[in-house]
């Protein structure tokens, strides 16, 4: 029995040792400096410049995954996460206590989540039984009617004000909206939805994803179930862009329409295609691509 556990503990050691070896140095000297970011950065690059990037890059990487390891290109993420964001300030605490509900955070946060995820999730179901440019436009009309509906709708969305004065909630003792717990807060959603897209990329199910975005006809006659693979793709990223979603929304204090819109996502694209705009969305891309786990070596 002794041996067999030596065996264990030193196999396990090896491959620890093996997945260190494997990633890049420059993504160690990245996270090292991530850590020690607020020893020498200003109030604003610490609370709302570098958050922000991470926030939004939470949404990009949401997208990234669907369209590098699923090939569905998808306009509605910025929805999701604006929906998320909506779904907190009703249920949870706002300055407009004739919209909030006023909900604990701990059932206000996992519904906000649960019903984006599943707004995506249904969206997803129409949608990938089309391909190119006719899933681009399904979930451009999807996300330009739910901005359009928030936009007149003041009974339970605030119409083209919104919802102010939503903030995140004191949770063990720590007032999460000042600049160094919230740059903490964020960088660690950040980095597990990373780790998370790599881990679904290389599991099976990923496998399987890629599988059919390179040939659908081949995996669905070697008896993969393509359709419900697309739509999981779905819930997948939903989950990442709905938590990207609520830090927004507390990064900002408030919800509006604007901010549930098409506008965001042709912005992302539009700085995407054109490199010489300097902007907060280049940063948020540069790190995307920095960062993007297909990047990684195998």
């Amino acid at each position: 029995m002794a041996i067999t556990d030596a065996r264990h503990d030193e196999r396990q050691s090896y491959i620890l040792g093996a997945w260190i070896e494997r990633v890049p140095v420059i993504y160690w000297a990245l996270a090292l400096l991530l850590l020690i970011l607020p020893l020498f950065t200003g109030e604003y690059i610490l609370g709302s410049f570098i958050p922000r990037i991470f926030m939004l890059g939470m949404v990009a990487l949401s997208l990234t995954f669907l369209a590098g390891y699923g090939g569905m290109v998808s306009l509605i993420q910025m929805t999701i996460a604006g929906m998320a964001g909506y779904m907190v300030a009703i249920f949870g605490s706002s300055e407009i206590t004739a919209l909030s509900l006023g909900w604990p955070w701990y059932i206000a946060v996992p519904l906000a989540i649960i019903i984006s995820v599943l707004f995506a999730t249904l969206t997803g179901w129409i949608s990938v039984r089309t391909e190119g440019i006719y899933t681009i436009m399904i979930t451009h009309a999807i996300a330009t009617a739910l901005y359009y509906f928030t936009l007149q709708n003041y009974e339970i969305f605030g119409g083209q004000q919104g919802i102010n004065g939503v903030h995140p909630p004191e949770l063990f003792g720590v007032k999460w909206q000042n600049p160094m717990p919230f740059y903490y807060l964020t960088l660690f959603w950040a980095t597990l939805s990373y780790l998370a897209v790599l881990y679904i990329s290389r599991s099976p199910f990923g496998l399987a994803l890629q599988g059919a975005r390179d040939n659908a006809r081949r995996m669905a006659a070697l008896g993969f179930n393509v359709t419900a693979h697309r739509v999981a793709a779905y819930a997948f990223a939903a989950l990442i862009a709905a938590i990207g979603g609520l830090l927004l929304t507390w990064d900002a204090g408030r919800i509006d329409p604007e901010r549930a819109g098409v506008g965001p996502v042709i912005k992302h694209t539009h700085n995407r295609s054109d490199r010489r705009t300097p902007s907060p969305y280049r940063a948020v891309h540069w790190c995307c691509d920095l960062c993007d786990p297909r990047n990684l070596r195998r």
